[in-house]
């Protein structure tokens, strides 16, 4: 290719990447899919390889990262960076505006620029003739850090400005922030990497800009939102009238502004504004801690001009601080209904997101590690909206001699059953399925519910309404209730009663399979409990079983072994077990079928697609007894695939494999010859 063929192909491709990521970061229109611009992108550094010299500054290649610095250098500002003034009450604003009248010696009514306070870093990016030359922190107001390189590989920041008639310099001031998804992700990221997390959004910000290595800075989820101009010299954007119109011609010239931005006329319409954001905020795709009010129009501000640190046509707007220090003075452990313990702080009465708070929730053993907390710390508390108040940090400067700290309980705080925590599960949970009054509700559910010992007319609102009124502990009382007791609830007549007498006395016979479980053992569902029953045959063979010989069972691995084998070592499990059987819950003794009617004895069989004559769980259960492993993955090793309806890749691979396919109409044909 010549040198011009080439020449051309890097400045349409490189016009081609500038469009893609206007419309995705600031239109939020894609027109192409992320590995379309991927593949423009390999393209471009392909080209810049074999030629240097048309690497460009304002070329999309230099948003990757560049070289490690050894440090930042320092970057004076032309015009000063000024902080604002703050207000916190809807007065704060009537005064605001009062001060402006006053000043002005006018009465009419003054319009407003209103913009979300994004809880991130101000920065300032320099353009020249339409490229971006220069980027720095805003530092103490009068100096900064030279974060060039870092800035380049932010995704929305432009790195050359789209238009005409643009400035031979500008200025534009703006916030980085990293959004919240984007934080969850790169929190989640640092946890599986084993490294440190961050705290909120703004420190993940903070920490990502100001890395050495560019590299680094490219590969977190930062954005940018402009807010205003300082310098600005030509263009279209010096004739600007008001602040909004300034806005308006940045967002022309290709740079992102947040959406949330309006414009209001006077204080009161402020105070509403400020009111439908704190409605939004949770909603909101970035963090905020306020809302900025400013004086629209230039001259005003002009007239209005500044006090020593901040401007007087300007005001931050703050919501009730989201963060607040306070002492963890202990610990307690609650249990859920599903029998996790969860460790629960009880913290000095602090207010922090509009209310005082006085607990925090710790989550497990594992995040108090994270943490490093101990009883007794000054903590970071932050609570968002509704969201649960969580201990963020540890401020260890201030830990006391005397702090100590957290252990879990090895037995549950409710109903003293073991406490079982698995290493590769970070959550530690109470034994006592059948005995915890912290679980009752959801272990009598359970053991109701259809695939279990299926009592029609118990439903989820009948058990917890005899649950609260007293009437039964523990599935075992069920088969001991009364006409006279049941009348007693709400809104349940003669007849209800009897119908759910009768419903109980037939529950009482089912298959031993069915009862383990209705036990609500974890992880054991339908198939566990069904390879349990066929291996052990008998209750008293299951309930004796070790480690080793769980282990044995088709489908059961250690993780369920152990679940099992602490779930019948707790003796109030036991004594439950023994009451249902004394209640006359039975089920017919196993007979193990003869080599002759297992048909299917060591061989592996899949189910795919839809089965319309008998249904997936029918179909398994019928196989099953016929001896064979039902898998739910192909491979190798799989000896037959039953293909229902709609049967797609698995039927697509077995065909690969060169393995046996039944329809399901075959496999029913089978069937009929075994009964």
């Amino acid at each position: 290719m010549s040198d011009t063929s080439l020449e051309n192909q890097h400045q349409s491709i490189k016009q081609q990447l500038e469009t893609f990521a206007y419309q995705y970061y600031v239109l939020d229109e894609p027109s192409v899919p992320d590995a379309e611009y991927d593949r423009l992108m390999q393209a471009l550094i392909e080209i810049e390889r074999k030629r240097p010299d048309l690497k460009t500054a304002d070329s999309p290649t230099q948003k990757v990262g560049g070289a490690v610095l050894s440090k930042f250098e320092s970057v004076a500002h032309e015009i000063p960076m000024l902080s604002l003034d703050n207000g916190f009450e809807d007065d704060d604003l009537k005064a605001f505006e009062q001060r402006i009248h006053d000043r002005l010696n006018i009465s009419e009514p003054i319009e407003f620029a209103c913009e979300p306070k994004l809880d991130g870093l101000a920065v300032s990016i320099m353009y020249e003739n339409g490229i971006l030359i220069r980027a720095a922190t805003r530092g103490d107001g009068q100096t900064g850090e030279n974060i060039t390189e870092n800035v380049k590989t932010i995704a929305n920041v432009p790195l050359r400005l789209l238009g005409d008639n643009l400035p031979q310099r500008m200025e534009v001031r703006g916030e980085v922030f990293m959004p919240k998804h984007g934080f969850e992700t790169l929190n989640q990221t640092q946890k599986d990497n084993g490294a440190k997390t961050f705290a909120n959004p703004r420190n993940a910000a903070a920490g990502s800009l100001r890395q050495l290595d560019s590299k680094i800075t490219a590969s977190r989820p930062l954005r940018l939102y402009a807010y205003s101009v300082g310098v600005v010299e030509g263009g279209e954007i010096e004739a600007a009238d008001t602040h909004s119109k300034r806005l308006m011609a940045l967002a022309k010239m290709g740079l992102p502004l947040c959406k949330e931005t309006d414009t209001v006329v006077g204080a009161q319409a402020c105070v509403d504004y400020f009111n439908k954001i704190g409605r939004l905020r949770d909603q909101l795709s970035y963090d905020i801690d306020g809302v900025v009010f400013k004086v629209n129009n230039l001259a005003l501000q002009g007239r209005l001009g500044f006090v020593s640190k901040a401007p007087r046509w300007a005001l931050a707007q703050k919501f009730p601080a989201q963060e607040e220090l306070t002492v963890l003075n202990d610990v307690e452990f609650q249990v859920g209904r599903t029998g996790a313990i969860t460790p629960v702080a009880r913290l000095q009465p602090v207010f922090v997101g509009g209310v005082t708070v006085s607990n925090a929730t710790l989550h497990n053993q594992d995040e108090i590690n994270r943490l490093g907390v101990m009883i007794g710390d000054t903590v970071i508390i932050r609570r968002a909206g509704d969201v649960i108040p969580q201990v963020v940090s540890v401020v260890l400067e201030k830990r006391p001699a005397e702090a100590h700290h957290i252990v879990f309980p090895e037995h549950c705080p409710v109903c003293e059953s073991h406490v079982e925590k698995i290493d590769s599960e970070a959550v530690a949970r109470c034994t006592g399925g059948l005995v915890c009054s912290a679980q009752r509700k959801e272990a009598i559910k359970h053991f109701a519910s259809r695939k279990a010992l299926d009592i029609d007319g118990l439903g989820d609102k009948l058990v917890e309404q005899m649950v609260e009124q007293g009437l039964i502990l523990n599935p075992a009382d069920l088969f001991h209730l009364d006409l006279a007791r049941l009348c007693s609830l709400d809104r349940f007549g003669d007849k209800s009663a009897v119908n759910l007498l009768r419903a109980l006395d037939t529950a009482k016979n089912t298959t031993l399979a069915k009862f383990l479980y209705s036990l609500g053992i974890r992880e054991v569902g339908e198939a566990t409990a069904r390879n349990l029953a066929l291996h052990f045959l008998t209750l008293e063979n299951v309930v004796a079983a070790d480690k080793e010989s769980l282990i044995e069972v088709q489908d059961v691995g250690e993780i369920v072994a152990n679940h099992i084998y602490e779930f019948m070592r707790e003796p109030a499990n036991i004594e439950i077990i023994e009451k249902l059987v004394a209640s006359g819950v039975k089920w017919p003794k196993i007979e193990i079928a003869p080599a002759d009617q297992q048909p299917f004895a060591g061989k592996t069989i899949v189910l795919t697609g839809t089965l319309s004559q008998m249904g997936r769980s029918e179909a398994k259960a019928k196989l099953q007894e016929l001896g064979a492993k039902v898998s739910s993955s192909v491979s190798a090793k799989t000896d037959l695939l039953v293909a229902g309806e709609k049967a797609g890749s698995k039927l697509s691979k077995a065909t690969e494999l060169g393995i046996e396919i039944w329809d399901e109409q075959a496999l029913v044909d089978f069937l009929k010859t075994r009964d």
